[in-house]
């Protein structure tokens, strides 16, 4: 219980210095987002009027106070250039990403445990140089390069894959939410699936290439230690072929370094989305974001951090608890 506590007390105290880092930091910024709003002709009195419309007039710890105390009551405040209520857009958005994140994701894990298994059997062979090859080139290549390549590659030299949008704007699909792919999923509306994933498939190769080349090196690490302790000798032992030794003694063991890098990496990936999201013009919260930096939208960013601040922290906690739902050792001590 006192753990608990303290751990919610860190994390109260931690989102609170992300927002006044971000509020002081974007306001540091040369430009004024006012003036960006009005027409060149409008005179001091518009400005003025308009400034004092956002509480742009007052001073900077004021202005904090007022944002703080709208979004303890959920109020994040209005959109600069959109002229809409932040919570609404960010809130809108980010199921796009996540879905974006959470394929990535899906990917990354498969490709990376693939070739960690095929590095660790074949280990001291040419295989498991091919895939420390592999992997040394996908680190070396950041994702939204990836992205520009597959643009290239798959969507204009070999039109495989669209690359631009979330979903082709003659399904329109009536969903109750924006979890598009999750809610196409439940309702086995097979034709917005596959569009959805058609559309989502080069981004989120993108983004999942790098992370599986990590997860791959971390997890082939791991099972290198694993298969030489007494548990998996006994299992070899016993008869089992390496295959089976693997996957039934050592991959148990061996996945839980690899499962908290994958938490703490998820949590990049939401924000790798960024770039990516603006690369294939993805209807999603990175493009949302880059759109909020270029016109210089205090409100829709301070939301937008915010945001990726309470994913990151909720992340980091469901790591430590399935890590130590999947560790005896922690959950009995």
């Amino acid at each position: 219980m006192q753990n608990a506590i303290l751990r919610l007390l860190t994390t109260l105290v931690t989102l609170f210095g992300v927002a006044v880092v971000v509020f002081v930091v974007i306001r540091l910024a040369p430009g004024d987002p006012i003036a960006m709003m009005l027409p060149p002709g409008a005179s001091e009195d518009d400005i003025a009027r308009l400034r004092a419309n956002y509480g742009l007039d007052r001073s900077v710890p004021a202005q904090f106070g007022i944002w703080l105390s709208g979004v303890v009551q959920g109020d994040f405040g209005t959109s600069i250039s959109l002229r809409q209520d932040v919570g609404s857009l960010v809130l809108g958005r980010l199921p796009a990403t996540l879905e974006l994140a959470g394929l990535a994701l899906i990917l990354a894990i498969l490709l990376g445990t693939t070739l960690a298994v095929i590095g660790t059997l074949r280990r001291q062979r040419m295989a498991e140089s091919a895939v420390d090859l592999w992997n040394g080139m996908m680190l070396s290549i950041p994702d939204f390069l990836w992205g520009l390549i597959f643009i290239v590659l798959l969507g204009v030299v070999v039109p495989l894959f669209p690359i631009s949008g979330r979903i082709d704007p003659s399904l329109n699909p009536d969903y109750a939410t924006n979890f598009l792919l999750l809610e196409s999923l439940v309702r086995l509306d097979f034709r917005v699936t596959a569009d959805l994933l058609s559309h989502m498939f080069l981004p989120a190769l993108a983004l999942a290439l790098p992370l599986s080349a990590v997860i791959a090196q971390v997890l082939k690490q791991s099972l290198k230690e694993v298969m030489h302790l007494d548990y998996v000798v006994l299992a070899r032992a016993k008869g089992f072929t390496e295959i089976t030794v693997l996957f039934r003694e050592a991959l148990r063991n061996a996945v839980l370094p690899t499962l908290t890098l994958v938490g703490v990496q998820f949590t990049f990936l939401i924000g790798g989305t960024v770039i990516v999201e603006k690369l294939f013009s993805y209807e999603g919260l990175g493009n949302l974001a880059i759109d909020a930096v270029i016109n210089r939208d205090l409100p829709l960013i301070q939301g937008i951090v915010l945001l990726f601040a309470v994913l990151f922290i909720a992340t980091n906690l469901i790591v430590d608890l399935t890590y130590a739902a999947l560790n005896p050792r922690l959950r009995h001590g």
